[in-house]
């Protein structure tokens, strides 16, 4: 990488990121070499892009100027390189920031398939049940489950899940298989991250909608762990086919109420607002709309 063109890298990502650190450990630098070389940027344009403080690092109007030319600049010579080897000679690092149980479950078995495609390039999982800045993060796009929080946000869906209610075989035997949603306000309840703040389920039966308040016995942050509590036979819970498919498969949970329909779960591919994806994220959000394909457990409750 040439000197100027490393300081426009290392000048967008400090600004993005907000901090000379995060942008030296992303790059394997160290931070004072970071500061040095932004400073000999502003020293080459005579103009001062950054304003520091103990706590951020912001643009001034100059380095805003600079930073959208910047931005595209980089892009332009990414694309343009990658043109220059072939749509399948893709390389560089490819960040993706994910939930790490959609990324486990459905994404995870897909790349040795689209690695076979792009030999070259190289993927950083960024697993986190946060929603982070994009930008700040450095991420190239993210996968998003569940509703949007961000309208700014440039998407795509790339799937939709069924959702269940389901049970493990040993808690039903035990307590009964609830036959109504009003049934379940004498069962012991699990509740996961897909389930509504305020503890009412919601599901549809013979075309009405239907509530009911439920107290949980347990609630977990993750839906592996509803899963596991579910076939623990810890109680009921609701669960997107994409998590709870090995479970329904092996016997250890089963559907229940199955006469009721639950909303869907859907799956997002997102782009940061404000800058156009590279094609590294082109190729690989193409590539995973192509590639998801539904769930369909072999064994039905």
């Amino acid at each position: 990488m040439s000197d100027r063109l490393q300081q426009l890298v290392l000048f967008v990502r400090t600004v993005e990121s907000g901090s000379f650190s995060k942008a030296a450990r992303e790059f394997g630098l160290t931070q004072p070499s970071v500061s040095r070389t932004i400073a000999a940027l502003e020293r080459r344009l005579g103009v001062k892009l950054l304003v520091r403080t103990t706590r951020q690092v912001s643009a001034t109007d100059a380095g805003e100027a600079l930073l959208a030319r910047a931005r595209d600049a980089i892009l332009a010579i990414d694309d343009a390189e990658s043109a220059a080897r072939g749509a399948d000679r893709l390389s560089g690092i490819l960040r993706v920031a994910l939930p790490p149980e959609y990324g486990v479950r459905r994404i995870v078995p897909l790349l040795p398939a689209f690695f076979a495609q792009h030999p070259l390039l190289k993927i950083d999982l960024m697993m986190s049940d946060r929603y982070e800045n994009l930008i700040a993060e450095g991420a190239d796009l993210a996968l998003r489950i569940g509703d949007l929080p961000d309208s700014s946000f440039v998407a795509r869906k790339l799937e939709s899940a069924r959702r269940l209610f389901i049970a493990a075989p040993s808690y039903l035997a035990l307590r009964g298989a609830p036959l109504s949603l009003a049934d379940l306000a004498r069962h012991d309840v699990i509740i996961g991250p897909a389930d509504s703040g305020d503890d009412t389920w919601v599901a549809r039966r013979n075309g009405r909608i239907e509530r009911q308040i439920v107290s949980p016995r347990v609630r977990s942050r993750s839906a592996t762990g509803v899963v596991a509590c579910v076939t623990a036979g810890l109680g009921v819970a609701t669960a997107s086919i994409w998590m709870c498919a090995v479970a329904l498969v092996s016997g250890e949970a089963v559907g229940i109420l199955t006469d009721y329909a639950l909303d869907p779960v859907e799956a997002y591919v997102v782009f940061p607002a404000g800058r156009r994806p590279s094609q590294r994220a082109r190729a690989f959000s193409d590539y995973l709309e192509q590639a998801l394909s539904p769930v369909h457990p072999l064994r039905k409750a």
